[in-house]
This record gives structure tokens, C-alpha cells and sequence, in this order.
């Protein structure tokens, strides 16, 4: 692990507080309980946070009661030196140095000593081309034979907007074992929210009203025809319920941290629970949609359990993916734990698209031989959608993996929440398009269960036939109901 990796380390997320009702985790409070130091190259070394900072008068990295702890008993070899560094994602290459192009080494040795004018003994720090004065350096020595070492509380100000990187070094290898209690508070203009996360709190603000908006909408037109509404119009309100609170509670969560600078686990936990079951949802209802449920079947018949199953499997991966993205400790997750999370999801969502194309394709096919025309064009409206949905999630994905590839050190931060919010927008749309072609009306009913008759030229005959022609027309509609209900039956039974 070098220098490069530790500045490529994202926001870190300690326990703060147990209380009676729910645990407080602080993130721009990092929280350091009894936090061991690690051996990286030839120093002992602590990572403190990494945050992306706007300049300001009130921006600033504030260190409290932050103690250092030793477990040696002999002194005599020991300088008993523990520095605390604070530089900018520029400035990495100003912290470290190599003597005749080796590996790079954070400490002073004796060559570097001659090479370079360092002290050995200490951090290797190279004054920026920006700011002289940084990186910043805080020294704090242990004094005699005493075991422990306060450092003086100071408070850092931020004069230059950056992402900005914390280490606590030490070169005195007699200290291994050493271990640091406190914290840092780290705060914005505007508050403790992170400055990467600052805007997602705008954002779901607008995301708020927009479902509050299409809420409204969807809303007025199922208490107006209440009669008639589908089983599929029923999941499509709990997809809008569940989604206005999920946008609702994102913004809460984010709210409070960001005038408490602490983020209660209870709330954070609750909100990705909500969210990992409104994505679940939604996906099983795209499938019942693309299976024709409501509109050409009255049920899944045989595949209902195979739903179900999927839906529970994906939920149960979904959360275990945003509770470890979101709750608690995040920081220090290792690519390979978080491959382990990502894998599953990714597996099910490809699952599912696959599922979803075959099933609408299997829908198209049997609306085109009942000639239902209506119907047919709204599936065809949804498949194209679907179509253009799935075609520029696919494109987003590849731009994220370059986003992230090309920014290793987190200097595209200010940009980096058009990435989180593009999935929150396109599920948005994806479910504005789905209200708009089910919303309920008076016809409904007749789409979901119409004979096999073009209901164009059905409509037409029933205006013009008389009395004894209709009861004629009625019995033969019920017939082809019959049918159609049994033709159901037969190809559930064939899936």
C-alpha cells in the first residue's frame, strides 16, 4: 500500500455513539477509537480521512483531544516523533521522495538525508509550487517514559478548493503498536456535508418534487376511476409511493449531516432499505408488465413462485450492496469485499433484463396473433422505451468505469454525484413512462380483458348493432374470454 493508494481512499465512517434508541456513526466528525497504526513502506501509519473541501473563511479541519498511545518500555532508541500531515490531492507527489529513482519512501532515510536535505527521521516534505506553507505539517512528541501524547487541539483553515487527504506518520520504528483515540471535524461553508455529497442533497430535493408532481398527477386519475383500476396499477402506485419516500428520506439523511456533522445508522439504514425495495419493485414489476400481466393475463399462473423468488434474491443483494456503500464503515472496504457485493446485483440485473426482453418479446407475439391493436401499440411504446432505458444505461456504466479509471485520486470530485443521481433520473423516467401508458381511465378494464377482436372494430360495432345483436356480441365475448383464459393456462403451463 503507498502513498498513491492512501490518497485514493474514500470518506471514512467510524461509530461515534451508542445511545438508547440507535447507534450515531460520524463521518465529517472522523471518529479514531483506539485506531492502530500500520506498517506502509518504512513508516507506521494512520489514515485520517479524505474529504473534498470548498474554500472559505469557515471551511476548516479541526483536530480534538486527539491522544496517541505507545506500548515500548525502553525509550532510549526512541525520538518518540508522531507528525500529522494535511495536503491536497496535487500536492501528493510533495510528501515522500526516492533516492536514485527507487521505490518511494514516505521517511527520511540516510541517503534521502543527503540526496534531498530531509531530516532523517521525519517525513519527507517537499513545499507545494501553490502554498509554501503546505503540505501542513503537526508534530507531537511523546515526552520521557510516559506511554501517551496529547496533541495540541488547532484548527486548520482551507484557503484553496480541493480534495483534501489526512495522514498521521510516524518514522520511529521503536513505536510499533501504536494506536490514536480522538477525532477531526472537517467542515464546508455550508455545513459538514462532505463536498462530494453536498450536491446530492440539493438534488433530491428536485427529485422530491418530481415525484410529489407525478404523484399528484397519477393520484388524481386512480381516485377518478377507482373502478376500474388494474392489479398492475396497484404496483405502480406502490412503486410511486415507495419512491417519493426514498427521495423524501435521502434528503433528510443528508440534512441532518450536514448540520450535525453526524449521521444516525437508523436513518441510514432505513433509508437504503426503502430504496433497495423500491428497486426490487420495479423490476418485478417491468417483468409482470413485459409477461403481460393485467393487460393480456389476469395471472403469472405457474411462474408467480419464480417472481418472487428473483424478487427476494435481489432485494436480499441490493441491501447488502447499500448498507455497505452507505452504513458505517465504507472507507477502508477492499476491492475484493466489495467485488463480492457488486457481483451478485449485477448478475440478477442482467438476469432480469434478459427475462424481461424474452417475456415482451413472447407478449408482442401473441398480441400481433389476437389482433388486439390497442394493446400492441402500447407495447410496442414500452419496448422501445425499455429499449432506449437499457441502451443508455449501458453506455453510462462504460462512462462510469472511465470516470473512475481516469480519476484515481478523487480530483473530479465536484462532478463525481452526476454519477449516483444518473440511476435515481433514469428510473424516474423509465416509471413516467410506464404511469403514462397505464394510467387509469375508463377503458382499463376493457384493455385488460377485451376479446380477440380488434377492440378498434369492436368499438365501432357496438355503436352501431341493436339490442338483440349485443346480447349476441356479449356471449361471444365471453367466449373469447373463456378461451383466452385457457390459452393462458396452457402457456403458463408450457413456461
Amino acid at each position: 500500500m503507498d502513498l498513491g493508494k492512501l490518497s485514493h481512499l474514500s470518506l471514512l465512517l467510524c461509530p461515534l455513539l451508542l445511545s438508547f434508541h440507535f447507534k450515531i456513526a460520524g463521518a465529517s466528525a472522523h471518529i479514531y477509537p483506539s485506531q492502530p497504526f500500520h506498517d506502509v513502506g518504512n513508516s507506521l501509519l494512520l489514515y485520517g480521512g479524505s474529504e473534498g473541501i470548498f474554500a472559505s473563511s469557515r471551511s476548516f479541519i479541526r483536530f480534538e483531544n486527539i491522544t496517541l498511545w505507545r506500548k515500548i518500555t525502553d525509550h532510549r532508541h526512541s525520538n518518540g516523533l508522531v507528525q500529522a500531515v494535511i495536503f491536497e490531492a496535487s500536492d501528493r507527489n510533495s510528501i515522500g521522495g526516492s533516492a536514485y529513482g527507487g521505490q518511494r519512501s514516505i521517511c527520511c532515510t540516510p541517503d534521502l538525508a543527503k540526496l534531498q536535505g530531509c531530516k532523517q527521521g521525519e517525513i519527507i516534505r517537499i513545499p507545494s509550487a501553490h502554498d509554501p506553507r503546505w503540505p501542513i505539517l503537526l508534530r507531537v512528541r511523546f515526552k520521557g517514559k510516559r506511554l501517551s501524547a496529547k496533541m495540541e487541539d488547532t484548527e486548520i483553515l482551507i484557503r484553496k478548493t480541493g480534495i483534501y487527504n489526512l495522514l498521521f506518520i510516524s518514522c520511529d520504528p521503536q513505536l510499533k503498536g501504536l494506536q490514536m483515540t480522538g477525532k477531526t471535524v472537517w467542515k464546508n461553508p455550508d455545513g459538514y456535508l462532505p463536498g462530494r455529497m453536498a450536491p446530492l442533497m440539493h438534488f433530491y430535493i428536485y427529485m422530491s418534487l418530481a415525484y410529489l408532481l407525478l404523484s399528484a398527477v397519477w393520484f388524481f386519475q386512480y381516485l377518478r376511476f377507482r373502478m376500474d383500476i388494474l392489479p398492475l396499477q396497484h404496483c405502480i402506485t406502490a412503486v410511486l409511493v415507495l419512491g417519493l419516500l426514498e427521495m423524501v428520506f435521502w434528503y433528510l439523511d443528508y440534512a441532518n449531516f450536514n448540520n450535525t456533522g453526524m449521521r444516525p445508522l437508523a436513518l441510514t439504514t432505513w433509508v437504503v432499505t426503502i430504496g433497495a425495495f423500491r428497486k426490487t419493485v420495479s423490476r418485478i414489476l417491468i417483468l409482470c408488465v413485459s409477461m403481460g400481466f393485467g393487460v393480456v393475463k389476469s395471472t403469472l399462473g405457474g411462474l408467480t413462485s419464480k417472481v418472487l423468488l428473483v424478487g427476494v434474491t435481489y432485494f436480499i443483494a441490493s441491501e447488502m450492496l447499500d448498507i455497505a456503500e452507505h452504513v458505517g464503515i465504507i472507507d477502508d472496504m477492499s476491492g475484493r469485499s466489495k467485488l463480492f457485493l457488486v457481483l451478485p446485483d449485477a448478475f440478477l440485473d442482467a438476469f432480469l433484463i434478459l427475462w424481461i426482453f424474452t417475456s415482451l418479446s413472447k407478449t408482442l407475439e401473441q398480441l400481433q396473433l389476437k389482433r388486439t391493436s390497442v394493446k400492441l401499440e402500447i407495447y410496442r411504446k414500452f419496448s422501445n422505451a425499455l429499449a432506449v432505458m437499457v441502451v443508455a444505461s449501458v453506455a453510462w456504466i462504460v462512462y462510469e468505469v472511465y470516470f473512475k479509471a481516469t480519476d484515481p485520486f478523487n480530483e473530479r470530485w465536484q462532478t463525481a454525484w452526476t454519477i449516483t443521481a444518473f440511476w435515481d433520473v433514469i428510473a424516474f423516467v423509465l416509471l413516467c413512462i410506464i404511469c403514462y401508458l397505464w394510467t387509469p381511465s375508463q377503458n382499463s378494464q376493457r384493455y385488460a380483458y377485451s376479446g380477440d377482436v380488434d377492440e378498434d372494430n369492436e368499438e365501432a360495432q357496438s355503436l352501431t348493432v341493436g339490442r338483440q345483436d349485443g346480447d349476441i356480441s356479449l356471449v361471444k365475448q365471453e367466449k373469447n374470454a373463456d378461451s383466452d383464459r385457457e390459452e393462458d393456462v396452457e402457456e403458463d403451463k408450457r413456461e
